[in-house]
């Protein structure tokens, strides 16, 4: 391989580079502990196209930290690790030396969370810390006519301040819905301070061979982190255990979430039934089916969450989810579009407190009684 990131550019070889290092993360597709029915491994081969949009996206055309912008990191169409079908993402490459500000309206989602990030999937280790958080579970200010504005800083600033690091490298918004058909997505941009009007400069050949590397290795690092996972939920199958929450903030986790991730594995005969003795006081609450890769399932055409919002409830308070392959027209059912195992998660958001949800598997047949 040529001595440096221009060489490599000048003679083609990262090109080359960067199709053989694509080429080698197909081996997460193919290890012998996923699973392997013919639409997971299809599934599994469109996943890797997913997280090279994604990664082209975060490390070539929206990487400028002096010209920032929002882009979607994670969308219906390119999923990461337990997307929740609730949400829109939004993710924003900063320099943690400078200072930037965020204006828009805040909309009227549920809940709109801010987090500064430190690292990424694409280093050998792995994480992608939150630095700190602003949200409006924790007094994130609006004014009067529904406008918003954030000062991001290593130093403290009036109103609302979102600190960040030396190291701190992106800044991701989260939106969380209730119901999409009701609620108004907030609109937000983002602009470095003391930019000093100038304007974005021509690409330079050393740091597309540095893009073209993070691309590949993000990619191959995204892919590798949540098929570890899902090798490990596939050894307690059907049931949902509280998460390691410290381990999920250093994934990029939201620190007002508690999280809960499992593995489903039904015959066609066969529902996962899902009791929540009661609901506090929440933001919100929701449970989502995923497939192997812990992509969540097509929530545009199909039932696969339920939410705070869309759940029926008991009498009593409590809540039941059903998931099967087949309508059993119960209340809560979720399909599993033709997935006979995958991922699940379940999320609270905001809660005063959590309640460990409840999992057995029954026949369909006795759904009834």
């Amino acid at each position: 391989m040529p001595d440096s990131g221009r060489d490599a550019v000048m003679s083609g070889e990262i090109w080359s580079e960067f199709c053989d290092q694509l080429k080698a993360a197909g081996q997460h597709i193919l290890r012998e502990d996923a699973a392997s029915d013919e639409l997971h491994r299809a599934e599994g081969w469109r996943y890797l196209t997913r997280l090279t949009r994604v990664a082209l996206d975060m490390f070539v055309e929206c990487s400028d930290r002096d010209f920032p912008s929002f882009y979607r990191p994670s969308h219906e169409t390119a999923k990461i690790g337990a997307d929740n079908p609730d949400n829109i993402y939004e993710r924003a490459e900063i320099n943690g030396l400078n200072d930037y500000r965020i204006v828009g309206s805040r909309g009227s989602v549920a809940y709109l969370g801010l987090i500064a990030i430190a690292g990424g999937y694409e280093e050998e280790d792995g994480n992608m810390r939150s630095v700190a958080a602003l949200d409006t579970h924790g007094g994130l200010q609006v004014d009067d006519d529904g406008q918003v504005e954030i000062r991001i800083s290593r130093h403290p600033q009036p109103g609302n301040w979102l600190q960040i690091t030396d190291d701190t490298v992106a800044v991701l918004v989260r939106q969380t819905f209730l119901d999409r058909k009701c609620e108004q997505a907030a609109d937000l941009r983002i602009e470095r301070l003391d930019q000093g009007g100038g304007k974005p400069q021509p690409i330079r050949a050393e740091a597309l061979a540095t893009q073209l590397r993070s691309v590949a290795a993000f990619v191959n690092g995204t892919a590798g982190l949540f098929a570890d996972w899902a090798a490990g939920f596939k050894q307690h199958p059907n049931q949902l255990p509280a998460a390691d929450q410290a381990y999920c903030q250093k994934l990029g986790g939201d620190p007002n979430i508690y999280y809960y991730h499992g593995y489903f594995a039904l015959a066609d005969d066969e529902a996962l039934v899902i009791d929540v003795a009661e609901i506090p006081h929440c933001d919100n609450w929701n449970f989502q089916l995923n497939n192997y890769w812990m992509e969540s399932l097509d929530y545009r055409y199909v039932d696969i969450h339920v939410n705070k919002h869309t759940a029926q409830y008991n009498s009593d308070g409590s809540v039941r989810i059903v998931v099967s392959a087949k309508d059993p027209g119960t209340p809560n059912w979720l399909d599993t579009t033709g997935h006979r195992e995958g991922t699940m998660a379940f999320r609270w958001i905001g809660a005063e407190e959590v309640v460990d949800p409840q999992c057995r598997v029954v026949k369909v047949a006795d759904l009834a009684q």
